[in-house]
């Protein structure tokens, strides 16, 4: 794993938390800016995220999906916890505007 992934996941807390509106529609000046910003964030770190777990789970994969044949497999339990304990998307992105790690700008008219 990367070390931009470990560091995203130690510091941001899974959590949820009340958050506070004037420090988020500060970044922006308008609420619903700074939303839209978190939300497409979001959007790309779930996207990220999910292509990521399927390559890793691709190797577990079978051809032939039998119940008698399926077996635990303790790495790839190991890995689905591993994703289950990261925080939501959107609580990594809201964490990644206000701490000014995204980039956005307005498209101009």
């Amino acid at each position: 794993m990367t070390q931009i992934k470990k560091l995203l996941i130690n510091t941001t807390n899974p959590t949820i938390e009340a958050r506070d509106l004037s420090s988020i529609q500060a970044k922006t000046g308008n609420i619903y800016e700074s939303i839209a910003i978190i939300a497409k964030r979001a959007n790309q770190i779930n996207t990220k995220i999910k292509d990521e777990l399927h390559r890793k789970l691709e190797e577990f994969g079978s051809l032939n999906d039998n119940l008698e044949e399926i077996n635990e497999n303790k790495e790839q339990i190991e890995i689905s916890r591993f994703y289950e304990r990261m925080a939501n998307p959107s609580i990594q992105a809201t964490h990644d505007l206000l701490n000014d790690k995204i980039y956005y700008r307005k498209r101009e008219d």
